[in-house]
């Protein structure tokens, strides 16, 4: 198999280097008679995706250069929450590419266990989905406003259908009013 190799350190300016990351993932590699294909590095926080050779990983990936990804840690390979770290790894499965954690024997998408873990880690994405949801509910039912953009008032729903009437189109009363097509639409149609 041929194996493709992320590590991340924080950042630069503190003397970080991901070289122990790297001579461990070289042996592990080598242990589990992986050809190493290219190895991925970054020197920056993995709260977003955008970092350079992460999205060089994908790219790749998504070519299938390489038949799995070997990482230190999951939060070496993403820290930017469950939710988004879930639909990076799935990205991967989707792509064909299988995963191994060096330091999580259980986060390993190759072994006799793969669609277990995979079907775990969309469970916990789900789950993660529907708190989401909850957490805006609930804030939305304690707030006292209501969710989306207020209503239009009476007098100006009067002048739209007035302009409307004389045979303006809903681009040229919006640029009259200011007022969105969308909007005019959900009061004159």
């Amino acid at each position: 198999m041929r194996a493709a190799i992320y590590a991340r350190v924080s950042t630069k300016d503190k003397g970080q280097t991901n070289e122990n990351q790297l001579r461990e993932l070289r042996d592990f590699a080598q242990r589990l008679g992986y050809s190493i294909y290219k190895e991925y590095c970054d020197q920056e926080s993995g709260g977003s995706a955008e970092r350079p050779q992460f999205q060089q990983l994908f790219a790749e990936a998504h070519q299938r250069r390489f038949d799995v990804v070997l990482f230190w840690a999951l939060d070496r390979f993403s820290r930017e929450g469950v939710t988004e770290t879930l639909t990076h790894l799935q990205r991967l499965t989707a792509a064909g590419v299988q995963f191994k954690s060096f330091t999580e024997q259980y986060l390993d998408s190759t072994g006799l266990f793969r669609d277990a873990i995979i079907g775990f880690l969309a469970a916990i994405a789900k789950q993660e989905r529907v708190r989401f949801s909850e957490r805006i509910k609930t804030g939305q039912a304690r707030s006292s406003k209501k969710p989306g953009r207020p209503a239009l008032a009476p007098e100006v729903v009067a002048e739209l259908r007035r302009l409307r009437s004389t045979g303006l189109s809903f681009q040229k009363i919006q640029v009259a009013t200011g007022i969105p097509v969308a909007t005019m639409h959900k009061y004159l149609v």
